[in-house]
């Protein structure tokens, strides 16, 4: 909208102008100097000039609490207000969406051990989350663990080939956290004798990859930021959620990539992730169209007022070991990429998981 000349503007004073925006999550706030700069464009050209508007959300809220641009909100109570609904549970039953069955991969038996010391000490956690909530491992650092990815690929590429044998050109989606942890990735499938494609922004002509593989007969496209809201690749059945990106909003959009129904014997789509506390909580009330604390705003708005920010996919990931502050070694967020040694007084982790995986199926529909 920001390059558009003042005659197309002018079309809609000079017109009855029928306007309609997809995905106006994207656009942010009720007053201009609350905005972002697409919620500006829409408050300022396009709110009391079009003569109607029409505005579609699959995830009608937003992940900083900000107002909807053209959304209403009930007073006092700051609630959304939908003018019309049509939800995942219409859709599956019109045969619109398959039905999805979430897999949270979890195990009954983590070790974390910590060195360099004179005795190393051990410990063990009876699960994931509570390895998450009483250790200073990070879940980002779980989803680069080559013993994690090796169960969630195995996973993953066991449905896919259960799946192909009923719709032959089925494909798999792997969503990452990052470039070097995408390559991670298409090293494991590759070994396992799965073909891949990579896809990031910074993949030369990525467009152009995506449709390639639209229509080929590749079993798995590995994504950074690429394939998470508004690309149709209808083959897309089976996911592997391995993004560090744990917003509700985010989450939705990936499992909505598998969700498109093509025939009659594609009824069902699957995600397999870890079992995250906050991702499974997502999971566990995916049959909310609408969650009801996010259909309510806060009695407060951010101030900034600049662009929609994506997320960055050149960040570097560190591996899988922690100081004791529960920071990754390795890693830098600010500045070059430096190798970084811990200081003699600063024990690192390392993490094992016992053969004891477990499965959790949470099957909404």
């Amino acid at each position: 909208m920001d390059y558009r000349d003042d005659a197309f503007w002018q079309l809609l004073d000079d017109y009855r102008v029928f306007t309609v925006f997809d995905e106006i999550h994207h656009c942010a706030g009720h007053d201009p100097l609350l905005s972002n700069a697409w919620g500006q464009q829409i408050l300022q050209r396009v709110q009391d000039r079009a003569a109607f508007t029409l505005a579609l959300s699959g995830t009608p809220w937003r992940s900083d609490d900000r107002a909807i641009a053209l959304a209403r909100y009930s007073s006092p109570e700051g609630k959304l207000v939908c003018d019309y609904r049509y939800g995942l549970s219409e859709a599956i039953a019109e045969g619109v969406c398959r039905s999805p069955r979430i897999i949270l991969l979890d195990n009954q038996k983590v070790t974390l051990v910590e060195e360099p010391v004179a005795e190393p000490a051990v410990r063990l956690f009876p699960s994931i989350a509570t390895l998450l909530e009483e250790s200073p491992v990070t879940y980002e650092s779980l989803l680069r663990h080559d013993e994690v990815v090796d169960q969630l690929l195995r996973l993953g590429c066991a449905k896919l080939n259960e799946v192909r044998r009923a719709k032959p050109d089925a494909a798999g989606l792997m969503v990452c956290t990052d470039i070097e942890h995408a390559q991670q990735i298409a090293n494991a499938l590759k070994a396992r004798g799965e073909s891949c494609l990579v896809v990031t922004n910074k993949t030369p002509d990525a467009q152009q990859v995506i449709s390639s593989f639209r229509h080929s007969d590749c079993r798995w496209i590995i994504a950074v930021g690429m394939i998470s809201e508004g690309t149709d690749i209808p083959r897309l059945q089976v996911c592997c959620y391995l993004s560090r990106v744990r917003t509700e909003l985010y989450y939705r959009q990936v499992l909505g990539r598998v969700l498109r129904r093509t025939s009659e014997t594609d009824e069902q789509a699957w995600l397999f992730m870890l079992a995250e506390p906050t991702l499974k909580g997502f999971a566990e009330r995916i049959a909310e169209d609408l969650p009801e604390d996010l259909a309510v705003l806060s009695q407060f708005e951010l101030t900034a007022s600049s662009p929609e920010s994506f997320l960055s996919d050149a960040d570097a990931g560190g591996l899988a070991k922690i100081n004791h502050r529960g920071q990754e070694l390795g890693s830098s967020s600010d500045g070059p990429d430096v190798e970084m040694a811990p200081a003699l007084d600063s024990p690192s982790y390392q993490v094992s998981f016992s053969p004891y995986y477990r499965e959790l199926l949470l099957a909404c529909f």
